[in-house]
Parts: structure tokens; sequence; C-alpha cells
């Protein structure tokens, strides 16, 4: 080949080159009808498949509360699942390290709940399936946490469900933390008794709070305490975890008269005198109290130390420390108590007031004997039961002094409530 048709080869070549490369460089990813390119393609059909998938959707919509991320949940009633149109399948409930927590599906297949109290400062997940008419199913998750000891408050409270009490016992909470909204919390309590008598509350401080008839209960009343507390703010960042519901019976009643002049205590049942016993009551240096007082406790046998209500002999001792103080009944928080006395001579019961300031009955060592009568005293009594005495020398017992709202005008008491 000569040189000039080698050179009219490769001009030949280089411009269908450029023309290959110009045609290569001005393509727009169209074809000729306009329509997009494979790439396109693939994204238009991927658009129409999501568009097909959401008109499938189920129609079923799952709520879970707490909100997930919730913070301070309630450990009774808050935690749920519910569904609108369409039923639950499959809700499981675990805590963060998987431990599984029963609940119960609802026979109409439209909420779920856990079966029992949850516990404090615990995270917990929710996994909740349902599906539609249609047989379409959804799907919720959801978290939370439930509140701390350190931001909720929790009320002690006397009675014991199913006891029989006295018909001078009180409703007494005392809650772990104090109370600065008290008409929240008090609106979240409430007492009412078979008898139809009216119940008010009355705050002693910021963690007492004792609910009480105008009159003594009843005998035979059955009364319900109701903790509706789960969730209300007691104190600013501190909330309620209790719903609770307890009921005590009134029995008979049985008021005790210890008269400190004459050193008697008269038992009264229903109205009707059952028994006249012989007392010892607090000495002249150390009176007992006047007024209303509720037994609290009964111990069978107890140690009564002076040094821990202040009775002390110079080298700081108690003044007196009997470590088995028998048919012992607490009337007071200070520690005034009716109870047997082994130690006095029997001459001492109806004629001499010796004690520190509780009221003595005859016993002996052990106590148990049914001839004596601080153990019939012991036998007859119940927690709730009231003693009155009268005629000592000292000041009426404090209202907040053991369970002794009694000494203190139904006026008074009512001013007391927050509600």
């Amino acid at each position: 080949m000569t040189v000039s048709k080698r050179r009219r080869g490769l001009t030949a070549a280089t411009a269908l080159l450029g023309g290959v490369l110009v045609l290569s460089a001005c393509n727009d990813g169209k074809d000729n009808s306009g329509a997009a390119a494979t790439g396109g393609t693939k994204q238009s059909t991927q658009a129409q498949a999501d568009e097909a998938a959401a008109k499938d959707t189920s129609d079923a919509q799952i709520a879970i509360t707490p909100k997930n991320g919730a913070t301070n949940a309630g450990i009774n009633d808050d935690a749920k699942v519910t569904v609108s149109k369409g039923t639950l399948t499959q809700v499981s409930m675990t805590t963060a390290d998987g431990t599984a927590v029963k609940g119960t599906l609802a026979a109409d297949g439209l909420s779920w709940k856990p079966d029992g109290q949850l516990d404090r400062s615990t995270t917990y997940k929710i996994a909740a399936t349902a599906k539609d008419s249609q047989g379409r199913t959804a799907n919720e998750n959801g978290s939370f946490t439930t509140v701390s000891p350190a931001h909720s408050f929790i009320g002690n409270f006397t009675p014991e469900d199913g006891s029989t009490v006295g018909v001078g016992m009180p409703v007494s909470i005392n809650f772990d933390k104090a109370i600065t909204d008290k008409k929240a919390v008090q609106s979240g309590i409430t007492v009412t008794s078979s008898s139809g008598q009216e119940v008010v509350g009355h705050w002693f401080n910021s963690q007492r709070l004792d609910l009480r008839p105008d009159q003594y209960w009843q005998a035979g009343s059955k009364v319900t305490l109701k903790l509706n507390l789960d969730g209300v703010q007691g104190a600013a960042g501190t909330y309620g975890v209790q719903q609770k519901t307890v009921s005590f019976t009134v029995g008979r009643n049985q008021v005790s008269t210890v008269d400190a002049k004459a050193k008697t205590m008269v038992v009264q049942q229903n109205g009707k005198t059952i028994k006249t016993i012989p007392i010892s009551a607090g000495s002249p240096e150390h009176t007992t109290y006047n007024g209303q007082m509720v037994i609290s406790e009964k111990y069978k046998k107890t140690r009564m130390d002076g040094a821990t209500v202040g009775f002390t002999d110079s080298d700081g001792k108690g003044e007196y420390d009997i470590k088995d103080v028998p048919d012992a009944m607490r009337l007071s928080s200070s520690g005034t108590f009716v109870h047997g006395n082994y130690w006095g001579a029997p001459s001492v019961f109806g004629s001499a007031n010796t004690s520190h300031g509780c009221v003595g009955l005859q016993d002996v060592k052990g106590a148990g004997d049914p001839n004596m009568p601080a153990h019939w005293f012991f036998e007859h009594s119940l927690i709730g039961d009231v003693v009155v005495v009268k005629n000592s020398n000292d000041k009426t017992i404090a209202p907040d002094n053991g369970l002794n709202g009694w000494n203190m005008s139904w006026s008074a008491w009512k001013a007391g409530s927050a509600v």
C-alpha cells in the first residue's frame, strides 16, 4: 500500500471513530419514543411496586402505651396494647435482658395487658402483631422504662387486708416520701363503709394521712380502702405506683375506760359492762396520758427498756429494763401500753399508781394464765379497740401520738383534709 492510501484509510477511520464519539457524547439517555433508558425503567418498576405494596397494607392499627421511649411509666395499669380495624394475633413483652412478662389477650382480640404489677426502674419491650379483615398483618414495637424508687412514692397502710378490728381503728397511711400535692394524693384515696358513715381524711404532716368517721365505726360494718395512686404526682418528679383495694371488718364494739383516780378499768362490749379490772396507772411522777387511745399492736411478751422512752438513770441506762413484759398492747407511739405486771405485789392493783405511765394489770411471768386479769384482757381485745383514760393528772394525748385522732374535734379533723 502506498503512503497516500494509508493516510486516506487513517483519515476515514478517524472520521468514523470521531462520528461515533460525537454520537456517544450527544446521547441524552432516551430512545426515539422518549422512554427512560434501562436504569430509568428499573426506577419506574420499583415505584410501581412500592405503590402496589402501599395499597396492600393492613388496615389494622396497633397502639402501644406508654409511648415509645417513655420514662417514669406506672407499674400497674400504664402498659397495654390495643388495636382498631383488626385483631391482635400475638403480643410479647420482655425486659431488657429478655425475660418474658406474662400477659392476657382479651377474648375479642382488641387489647392485651400484663397479668401483674411491673417492676420499678425496669425497661420493657413490646412487640405486637395484628391482622385486618382481609388477613393482612401489621406489626408495632415499643419500649419504655418504669418509674424508679427515687421518683416514686408508696403509702404503708394499716389495718391489714382481711383483718377484723375494733371500732376505733382509723385507716392510717404513712408515705415513704413527703407529699406536697396533698389534694392530688388524697383525691386518689377513698375509704367507704357498709354502714354509710361519712369518712374524712386528716393530714398530720406531709407523710401521714389518717381517715375516720365522726364517731367510732359501727360494729359489724365492712370498710374498704381504695388506693388509685398509680401515676399521681405527689411532689415534683415523684409519682405514685399503687393501685390497690383492701378491706377489713369491724368487730364487736369494745371500749374500756381506765379511771386513774379510782384505779379501775371497766370493759364494755356493745354498751354493756362485762368486766371490771383493778389496775395500776402512772405514778405521780410519771402520770398516764388522758384521752381516747387505740390499741395499735399486741405482744404476748415484749421488752420494755426505759432508755428508749427517756427514762434513764445518771449512768444513762434505763430506769427499768424488763425483757419479758407479758400481754402487752400499745396505746401510743411514745411508749404507753396496757400490759401485764408480774413484778408488782398483788396488793398494788386497785390501790396504788406505780408505773412510768403505762396501765398495769396483774399477771404472771411468762403470760398465758387465763386466771390473770392481764391475760383475760389481752385475749378479749382486738387491734383497734379503744381504751379511754380519765382522771389522770396529765394532759390529753396528742392526736398523732399513735392512732389517736379521736382526741380531735370533728370540725378540727375536717379542717385537716386537702379535699
